[in-house]
């Protein structure tokens, strides 16, 4: 790499180096605050929307205001990915950030909820391509080898997302209106902007002259997607589990994805070669990944309500109450990127961070009304150490297992199998959380808490009847131990899974077979 230009090594391959140089750790900060864009969004307007309905009311379409952003962002990831191959990852990045702050823009000048139900897809069609540029840009820019470096990185900025969240949107509301929740993504992304345009210079990428967009698998992939993440946003919560608009959802999900891998066998172009699912390290990766967000996103729902109805926590600090996860997750992250660094090693990584989330979930799961807040810091510290193995080790072994024609493709694809991980653990843990409650409340005499006994934070618990405040916190503690023991069993299936992962020399600076016969040692293995 020079200071003006990211060479390619004959293999394809980013020119591997001891240090970037200095435009393109340029680029990466651009990079991370594109990504803190992405993931920020949710954790602050999830503070500000009893704000937004008091003020444009719709509060029966409350739940699309997040139902349609994650939509959009889940349908469009891997139309995005397949983009930046065709196209060339810079003009297609700046493209999806472009559409992020319109939606943004959008969104804070809406005038009803209709209005910003549909902004905010807007806005989450733009967050699709954020995630999957960065994820492949950083791919073009590093080699695999030297990825690990910048782990530690990637998983800080999913902390302070995740932390900082509620809190800057609690204060932002507070402050200065709702709006400016949205507001505030303009001047960041400029900046993102501003970088990326300036500093990073990719080789202009020829398309083959016989290329063309999947429309038909594109459309399919939608409809399967759309629907499958509709069954878990509304299962349970909306419609009952056997209703027909649930089944019916199922269904199409179901028969759109078949048609959809139909085609992608026959389609010249693919949006999702399946060539890749041919190498054992990218299925297992997906499917890691998979189990990964399963576990972690229905652990971030959970423990804040744990700690704020069974603890006395409070709401407005509900990001502090995830640190010792997150800090955790970060260090371990951190750690074990460098060391795959160092070492261009990473199958004991995978097989640690499964062993460790079983355990850290098992824990969990012993929680009761009895557990004290350093007891549980303890437990989540565990989760965390589990999760920072496996965040960025998934993306960087699958990205190692495909060419670089397929970095898009492959990040996305791997970027939508954790998203639809998140849908499926939040959907089955929190039924089966909402179930234990309610049966539980039944139990205890709960009386008429038991309707909406998931809703009740540490204010409102203090007006109860002290029987039905007890009542309440031992089934809130009941059904914590029924999701978490359902996150322990799903996460050992990742445990098991990493035992299989072949252990292909990364990419990059340091002692290493070349990149073609690395590829065909992988795939021979499989």
């Amino acid at each position: 790499m020079t200071t003006e230009t990211v060479k390619q090594a004959p293999s394809g391959e980013p020119a591997a180096q001891e240090k970037p140089a200095r435009s393109v750790r340029v680029v990466l900060l651009a990079l991370m605050i594109a990504m803190l864009l992405a993931m920020l969004d949710n954790m602050i307007i999830g503070t500000a929307m009893p704000t937004i309905v008091g003020e444009l009311g719709g509060l029966e379409h409350l739940s699309w205001v997040v139902t349609a952003y994650t939509l959009a962002t889940a349908a469009s990831t891997p139309i995005w990915g397949k983009l930046g191959d065709m196209y060339g990852r810079k003009a297609v990045f700046l493209t999806s950030i472009v559409i992020f702050l319109i939606g943004s823009a959008l969104s804070g000048m809406a005038q009803d909820m209709g209005q910003l139900i549909g902004f905010r897809a807007v806005q989450g069609l733009g967050a699709g391509g954020l995630m999957v540029g960065v994820m492949a840009l950083i791919g073009d820019l590093i080699p695999p080898r030297e990825r690990g470096k910048y782990q530690g990185m990637m998983a800080g900025v999913m902390a302070l997302a995740m932390i900082g969240g509620p809190l800057v949107g609690g204060t932002i509301t507070d402050h200065w209106g709702w709006r400016w929740s949205f507001y505030i993504n303009l001047p960041l992304g400029v900046v993102a902007l501003a970088m990326i345009t300036t500093v990073l210079h990719l080789p202009k990428k020829d398309r083959p002259a016989q290329s063309r967009i999947d429309f038909l698998g594109a459309g399919l992939l939608t409809v399967g997607i759309t629907s499958i993440v509709l069954v878990t946003t509304w299962g349970g919560t909306e419609y009952a589990w056997d209703s027909g608009v649930i089944v019916g959802l199922g269904v199409t999900g179901v028969a759109a994805l078949a048609a959809f891998l139909w085609v992608e066998t026959r389609a010249s172009d693919p949006i999702i070669p399946l060539h890749i699912f041919r190498s054992r390290n990218f299925t297992l990766m997906s499917v890691i990944g998979f189990l990964t967000g399963f576990v972690m996103f229905g652990a971030v729902l959970f423990l804040p309500l744990f700690q704020q109805s069974v603890q006395g926590a409070s709401a407005t600090n509900s990001g502090l109450l995830l640190l010792p996860m997150l800090l955790a997750m970060m260090v371990v992250s951190l750690i074990s990127g460098r060391i795959t660094t160092n070492s261009g090693k990473y199958k004991i990584f995978p097989i640690l961070g499964g062993a460790l989330m079983v355990l850290g979930l098992f824990l969990l799961a012993q929680m009761d009304t009895e557990t004290s807040r350093l007891t549980s810091g303890l437990y989540m510290a565990v989760l965390g150490a589990g999760m920072g193995f496996l965040m960025q080790i998934t993306m960087l072994v699958a990205q190692n297992s495909v060419e670089m024609k397929d970095m898009g493709v492959a990040s996305s694809a791997t970027t939508l199998f954790r998203t639809l991980g998140s849908s499926f653990g939040v959907a089955i843990m929190g039924a089966l959380f909402t179930d234990r409650v309610q049966d539980e409340m039944a139990a205890r005499g709960g009386g008429a808490a038991t309707a909406h006994s998931a809703q009740l934070d540490a204010a409102s618990l203090a007006k109860l009847p002290e029987a039905v405040r007890d009542a309440y916190q031992h089934a809130v503690a009941s059904g914590t131990h029924g999701a978490f023991l359902v996150g322990s069993a799903v996460a050992v299936i990742a445990f098991v899974a990493a035992f299989f992962v072949k252990e292909v020399v990364l990419r990059g600076t340091g002692p290493q077979k070349p990149a073609p016969e690395a590829a065909a040692a992988e795939q021979t293995a499989a």
